[in-house]
């Protein structure tokens, strides 16, 4: 698994937190100085916890588990669709509706209304209804599209979170504590590290920051799933001796 070096955090500029009158003391351990006014998080740790998460999220793609990419705000919108789609896993980039995992039959029946008028547009009854009806029904589509088209797969719960500021995403977070499902965040000076099971201290507002965090857990998924292929083959060539 390749690590993420501490210079290459360094130049994506993870070490910028928030303004030291905006931070949360639950993130003092994490704190390297402050300068100018601002709080520089300890890269050293960051490099540490990053390696940790990356071997957590390893170990859930190798047993071929679903994790849930959470980034809600601007600045990680296209990031985290873009990780999810490359590995292949569910994502909420949009807003996260209240009850995503503590409901999620409730959630699962909008996502089958979602496919049930995705289909209306291709089966013929679309041809059939009004202007009027027509119109209703692609306006409820887009609707259901924006907060729901990265979960659509998603036939159970994740086996894990990986979220981007989680004082921002609370809401997922909260859920995930009461159903006991692990998460990884990345964590800025202004949020408790402590609400997270694998905290990865860093600047959770700036592209370069957030895309060298995501970049990382997205190689330790690929690595897990390059693992699993690679037991899966020998499994397969030690039955196919046997059978010789």
């Amino acid at each position: 698994m390749e690590r993420v070096t501490y210079e290459q955090l360094l130049e994506a500029g993870v070490h910028f937190g928030h303004l030291t009158m905006k931070w949360n003391p639950a993130m003092a351990p994490y704190i390297f100085m402050q300068k100018n006014g601002i709080h520089i998080i300890d890269l050293v740790k960051t490099e540490k916890m990053l390696e940790d998460a990356c071997r957590f999220v390893k170990q859930i793609a190798k047993n071929n588990r679903k994790i849930l990419f959470v980034g809600t705000k601007k600045q990680a919108q296209e990031i985290i669709k873009s990780a999810a789609e490359r590995t292949n896993m569910p994502y909420v980039t949009e807003r996260w509706l209240g009850g995503m995992l503590t409901n999620f039959s409730t959630i699962r029946k909008s996502v089958k209304k979602m496919e049930n008028l995705q289909r209306m547009e291709t089966d013929g009854t679309y041809e059939n209804l009004s202007k009027k009806e027509k119109l209703m029904i692609g306006r409820e589509i887009e609707k259901l599209q924006r907060v729901l088209s990265g979960i659509a797969d998603m036939n159970h719960l994740p086996a894990a979170l990986f979220i981007v500021d989680v004082k921002k995403e609370h809401i997922a977070v909260a859920e995930a504590q009461k159903l006991n499902i692990p998460t990884i965040g990345l964590v800025d000076t202004n949020s408790n590290p402590n609400v997270v099971d694998f905290p990865i201290p860093g600047n959770d507002d700036a592209t370069k920051s957030i895309g060298i965090i995501t970049e990382a857990i997205v190689n330790a998924i690929l690595d897990g799933y390059n693992d699993r292929k690679i037991e899966k083959e020998a499994i397969d060539k030690v039955k196919d001796e046997e059978e010789e």
